[in-house]
């Protein structure tokens, strides 16, 4: 029976979906679907598998993302971070096997929805976004670089060159050099209505929109190329796109191909769980509520698998729809739902419409987007802040960009990780002290510091506090080092809150050399988990219950009389 005080039980399979606000979800739906339709339009021709991918992508992902979710005013389409990597797949097994490279795309999509499901599942998602800032903007302001440097092609009125950004650069004069002028015109028109649409209008329609209504207009009119223009130096636009619902694409797998597979699907899941999350993230603050991270790592999963499934790009949850859906009275995923279905309207109502918008206009929107992402405030003080978490931001950038996404968060994460490490290793250190006369900074009573005075400097106080992690073993082999001539030692591990492997290992090796050499040794304070692992590690039956079972006080006493 639910109580007074239960919140209202709804299906734990679905998202929150609310009858409540219905006129703010729906405007925040309409709203969300307006900026998809240049955006996904846009992704789309940049990844290589056409616009219809994009927009099925935008409807799929963002459908299944609402209704299984776990944030009700995300909204889910395809991401500039997921375009980019989707790019490098479509581009990899393409060049791998022509015929079937896009069909083992899609595959990805759906392997990478099925990562997202089985992290949900696991209950990782709290674990996804705690990487360090660092290595998370460097690795996004890469692929905002990535993104930026592959539109530099359509953006001079030409294909994206064959070999990803190193091709691109390398090309990049013969680009400038035969760079037709009605496109780069309309991008650079695309670029401006983005950058400097005022406020009040960007109130009335997005400028997304706005440059794509506009830039699709001129280039029929003003920019057409004339009458007379010869085969091929007409400006070039999406074309055809096929109407009706998208046919469902089964798996295909090359036993060959099968490990890149995998590992691309697990890069784009991992990135679109980020995404998606970092995202939540900020919808939370704006809506001052809280969202179910594995949840929504489960909805997300459905979505890209239900998209790859029917030839849809892969996507994530999308800031600025998300943030506009909001702003418009979205609340609930009511309006995630409707902006799908609107889009879906629009898409099987009005492709006719958009086979002639110039393919320059969306590259204008898809390098702003790239621009976008790129983390400018953070680059412009991240050396000011860290020099090291500077440098490791320069490096993820310059991996991300010249290598490989992998290697650029795993490099990225392994040295950020060392150095924190570090760092509180040093710390934690000084947490190791070791006294034989009163008059040391450890924090015991008077009475205790008189009993070490007693021993006359044959009594050693080896005091450990906090969380003793790795790191810590060399300063617990340190002190223990300075035992030089004193005849008992006690090791007092009451303060102690964590003893890693590590560490324990180096209390016991201090404690075995200790008693080799004819100390009296006493163990005390342990309690709890530490307690538990040293009797695991078998450090209590090398010393008899009379020298572990006892304070601190009592051990200093027994120490002081053996000396005597």
């Amino acid at each position: 029976m639910t109580t007074a005080s239960e919140p209202p039980r709804r299906p734990a399979l679905l998202n929150h979906i609310s009858t409540n606000n219905i006129k703010g979800d729906l405007f925040g739906g309409v709203t969300a679907a307006v900026i998809a339709l240049p955006m996904s339009l846009a992704f789309g021709v940049a990844s290589g598998a056409g616009a219809a991918a994009g927009l099925w992508g935008a409807v799929l992902v963002g459908l299944f993302a609402a209704l299984f979710g776990g944030t009700p005013s995300l909204i889910s389409e395809p991401t500039g971070p997921m375009t980019v990597v989707m790019t490098a797949v479509i581009a990899s097994l393409s060049a791998s096997d022509p015929e079937n490279g896009l069909a083992m795309a899609f595959t990805v999509v759906m392997l990478a929805g099925v990562f997202q499901i089985v992290f949900g599942f696991l209950k990782l998602g709290r674990y996804v976004t705690q990487m360090p800032y660092t290595v998370i903007s460097g690795f996004m302001s890469g692929i905002g670089l990535i993104l930026i440097i592959l539109q530099l092609g359509p953006f001079l009125g030409q294909a994206i060159p064959k070999g990803g950004v190193i091709g691109t650069l390398s090309a990049l004069p013969q680009l400038l050099q035969n760079a037709r002028q009605p496109e780069v015109v309309l991008a650079l028109i695309t670029l401006a209505i983005l950058w400097f649409t005022p406020a009040a209008i960007k109130k009335i329609a997005p400028p997304q929109l706005i440059a794509l209504v506009a830039g699709t207009v001129l280039s029929l009119t003003l920019l057409n190329g004339g009458a007379g223009a010869e085969a091929g130096e007409g400006v070039r636009r999406i074309g055809e796109i096929a109407s009706g619902f998208p046919q469902l694409r089964m798996p295909y797998f090359e036993l060959g191909l099968a490990s890149k597979m995998l590992i691309d699907a697990a890069v784009l899941g991992m990135l679109g769980c980020i995404d998606a999350l970092l995202t939540a993230v900020i919808a939370d603050s704006i809506t001052r509520t809280e969202h179910n991270s594995n949840k929504e790592l489960i909805g997300q999963g459905l979505g890209n698998l239900v998209s790859g499934l029917f030839g849809g790009l892969p996507g994530a949850g999308a800031t600025m729809g998300t943030v506009v859906n909001i702003q418009a009275g979205g609340r609930s995923a009511l309006s995630g739902i409707s902006r799908a279905v609107i889009l879906m309207v629009v898409i099987l109502a009005f492709t006719g419409v958009a086979a002639q918008i110039p393919q320059a206009v969306l590259a204008g929107i898809a390098l702003k987007v790239g621009v976008d992402i790129v983390d400018w405030g953070f680059l412009k003080r991240a050396h000011r802040i860290s020099i090291s978490g500077a440098l490791i931001m320069y490096l993820v950038i310059a991996l991300t960009v010249l290598v490989d996404l992998i290697a650029a968060v795993g490099i990225g994460v392994f040295i950020a990780n060392i150095l924190t490490i570090d760092k509180m290793s040093s710390l934690q250190s000084k947490s190791v002290k070791s006294i034989s006369t009163g008059d040391g900074d450890l924090l015991i009573p008077d009475d205790e510091k008189a009993l070490l005075d007693q021993g006359k400097g044959k009594v050693l106080l080896i005091q450990l506090n906090g969380a003793m992690i790795f790191g810590v073993a060399k300063a617990i082999g340190r002190e223990h080092n300075a035992i030089g001539d004193v005849k008992a030692v006690v090791f007092d591990l009451t303060e102690v809150s964590h003893l890693g492997v590590t560490a324990a290992l180096a209390v016991e090796n201090a404690v075995e050399e200790a008693i080799e050499k004819g100390r009296e040794v006493f163990v005390v304070g342990a309690s709890g988990t530490t307690q538990r692992r040293l009797e695991k590690l078998g450090l209590y039956k090398k010393l008899t219950p009379d020298r572990t079972n006892l304070s601190r006080r009592d051990a200093l006493q027994r120490s002081v009389a053996a000396i005597g």
